[in-house]
């Protein structure tokens, strides 16, 4: 008898994976292709035209050790490897990394409006390079140029993990860590962070502020192969880490009480989620500024095709918040060239309209 039952759940467990793996693969499949879409368009377009059959080429020379030969090679290898290769692949990176804390942030409050600024991430780097923007020009004249340029990205990353370490720390309670408490310690340190950067505007400068302005729309337009090395290991490690979390979270998704019994270790889950996601978002805030919606709407959109899974909603997260992203870059530095929008703004205008729908079709998420 027991042999029959343990054949039985073997088959269904059987089942289930060849269904998981039915939805996943055309899923995957359809983002991957996105994905180099917009890789191609976001190398491609711009002031120096770039076809895809160039990118290749010159991808096969400069493997080769030799010069891509033909009229205008060279000031196109030049922008492709120096301007725009560094550009594209901070910006995947970066939607990647947004929106997979997104989609892990709203399994853990589970709310489907929760955001990765919730925990403090956002506002605390905010601070920080507000007060970088406003005290940068009281560093010694002869300090060294590296550490002008590197000293923004690296107090926002460090804002934003002071601020997040806050949160959670603030949080916990005898060893636990409740999700309403940590909703409003992240609450209570955003309304800190946001009135100490308002205090720093006052106080700036036009020059000051309208940086300060520019920073907190986000922007690609300051990456660099620098910047990138330092900032891709912490993106790098969201993305990797946060899929590694979906099967805890849908068994969090039934409940605290449930998943204990269940034999999730959910302070455990709670401390890896929150401070995997913050060292993700930290990163890319540090480096683009802050770059709203993204973490928010781009889960919905892969629940909205996959489900609710977190198996099939991490991985496709991430694919279409790095495709998005890209693409967003893409009109925000074409749309008005030769000027630039900062890309907040072109995910706001995609994000908003859409968070507005979710307001419309679930309004019991906010209760």
């Amino acid at each position: 008898m027991s042999r029959a039952v343990s054949r039985r759940a073997a088959v269904r467990r059987r089942a289930a994976r060849g269904l998981r793996t039915a939805r996943l693969l055309p899923l995957l499949t359809g983002l991957a292709v996105l994905l180099a879409v917009a890789l191609l368009a976001g190398l491609g377009i711009g002031a120096v035209p770039i076809s895809p059959g160039e990118i290749v080429a010159i991808a096969v020379a400069r493997l080769g050790g030799a010069p891509a030969e033909w009229d205008g090679a060279a000031r196109q290898e030049a922008v492709l490897l120096a301007i725009r290769l560094p550009r594209v692949l901070l910006g995947a990176l970066t939607g990647g990394a947004l929106a997979a804390a997104g989609a892990a942030v709203q399994a853990l409050f589970r709310n489907p409006l929760a955001d990765p600024a919730l925990i403090g991430t956002a506002s605390g780097a905010a601070l920080a390079a507000a007060g970088t923007i406003v005290v940068l020009p009281v560093l010694p004249s002869g300090a060294p140029d590296w550490l002008r340029a590197a000293l923004l990205p690296l107090t926002a990353f460090a804002g934003s993990a002071l601020a997040t370490l806050a949160v959670y720390r603030m949080a916990g309670r005898d060893g636990q860590t409740p999700v309403a408490t940590l909703l409003l310690a992240g609450i209570a340190i955003n309304a800190l962070a946001g009135a100490g950067t308002g205090l720093l505007a006052f106080a700036a400068s036009d020059a000051q502020l309208r940086s300060l302005t520019f920073w907190n729309l986000g922007s690609l337009g300051g990456a660099t192969w620098q910047g990138l090395a330092a900032a891709a290991p912490c993106l790098l490690l969201a993305l990797i880490a946060l899929p590694r979390l979906a099967p805890a979270l849908n068994v969090l998704l039934l409940g605290e009480r449930e998943a204990r019994h269940l034999g999730v270790d959910i302070e455990r889950l709670k401390r890896h989620a929150v401070l995997i996601s913050a060292l993700g978002v930290g990163a890319a805030v540090a480096l683009c500024g802050v770059i709203g919606f993204v973490g928010l709407v781009v889960p919905h959109l892969i629940r909205l095709v996959a489900g609710p899974d977190h198996r099939l909603v991490l991985p496709g997260s991430i694919a279409l918040g790095a495709a998005l992203l890209v693409g967003a870059d893409v009109v925000a530095r074409t749309v008005v060239a030769p000027a630039e929008l900062p890309i907040g703004v072109v995910t706001a205008l995609v994000g908003a309209p859409f968070f507005l729908w979710l307001l419309r079709r679930q309004p019991a998420a906010w209760s």
